[in-house]
């Protein structure tokens, strides 16, 4: 068993390096391609705002006087400053929040998240998120470079932050998010205290999308309130839907997978095609998103659980040991 462990996590730290420098070469030799958009916002924001050089100030919070954060702070902090803020607030928020259920959870989620959207366009606070306007000339990809390529810097984050949910999963606290996820009444009945366990989830998941909003605004390079409505929510809940709502590494999947569709493989779709005389119908643009919902739907309704369901890539081989292991006795 212990040969087999060793060789399976052998087998996945050779796939992720190849998987990076794939990244890696993918754009030295083709250039660069390709209730939780609330919390992207705020990190976003705060990345933004705490990295913009003081010599830009002027420039781009020029109808409130140069703003009053007369400072920046390095990239690295401020991506982690991005995270424990959207963690703070997500504390708070969930205080009233999570006694919900069901619905009206997620309602008041949406709603709490279009009050953010709202409050930082506030011209009140102009002077700090430069209210309805663009921040922008803060540090991008472009600015991140390792081994001489731009593409390495965010999956090396993206990495570093699925490593650590993966250890929160498989810690005390993550068996016990998972009992709550299966059923709160049996998890209830063990001791689990139900409204701690889900603040703290929450507060979590928030604090990693606060990250992924920094890394938002670094890919687009200007940022603005109007860019995170509850479309981006939807994107990342149908993400984590057709990946498997109980795997992570299904979700990853599901993100290349649903970006790949959307906005790259789908994209002929949208451009007329002549065949000789002949114009194929349908084909114009808006028609791949047609046909991209058409794939979700025929996903959703054959993989019920998702692609990968409750399952990881790594326990594919070991839960089908396993089974045959069974099967023999």
């Amino acid at each position: 068993m212990r040969k087999m462990s060793k060789l399976r996590l052998g087998v996945c730290l050779t796939v992720v390096a190849l998987l990076y420098f794939g990244a890696w070469y993918a754009e030295k030799s083709m250039g660069a391609n390709l209730g939780q958009a609330g919390f992207m916002l705020v990190g976003a924001y705060v990345y933004a705002v705490f990295t913009i050089p003081l010599k830009k100030h002027a420039a781009v919070y020029q109808y409130y006087n140069g703003g009053i954060i007369q400072f920046e702070l390095p990239l690295i902090v401020a991506l982690l400053l991005a995270g424990i803020v959207a963690a703070l607030l997500a504390a708070l928020i969930g205080l009233p929040v999570l006694r919900l259920k069901s619905d009206y959870l997620a309602i008041a989620t949406l709603g709490f998240a279009e009050i953010i959207r709202a409050v930082v366009q506030w011209d009140s606070l102009g002077p700090i998120t430069n209210g309805s306007n663009l921040l922008k000339t803060y540090p991008t990809f472009n600015n991140t470079k390792i081994f001489g390529t731009t593409v390495l810097f965010p999956f090396i984050v993206s990495g570093v932050c699925i490593a650590l949910i993966l250890l929160i999963i498989n810690s005390t606290y993550g068996r016990a998010f998972k009992a709550i996820r299966d059923d709160e009444v049996a998890a209830e009945a063990m001791g689990v205290n139900l409204f701690h366990h889900k603040e703290l989830s929450f507060v979590i998941s928030c604090f990693f999308a606060g990250i992924g909003g920094a890394l938002l605004a670094m890919f687009q390079g200007t940022v603005q309130a109007n860019s995170f409505k509850s479309a981006m929510t939807y994107d990342v809940l149908l993400m984590v839907v057709i990946g498997g709502m109980g795997s992570v590494s299904g979700s990853v999947i599901a993100s290349f997978l649903y970006i790949a569709c959307s906005e790259w493989w789908l994209r002929f779709l949208d451009n007329p095609l002549t065949i000789g005389s002949f114009n194929v119908p349908l084909l114009r643009s808006g028609f791949r998103m047609v046909v991209f919902s058409a794939v979700i739907m025929v996903v959703v309704l054959f993989f019920r659980r998702g692609i990968m369901g409750d399952k990881e890539l790594w326990n594919i081989g070991m839960r089908r040991q396993k089974a045959g292991r069974r099967a023999r006795k």
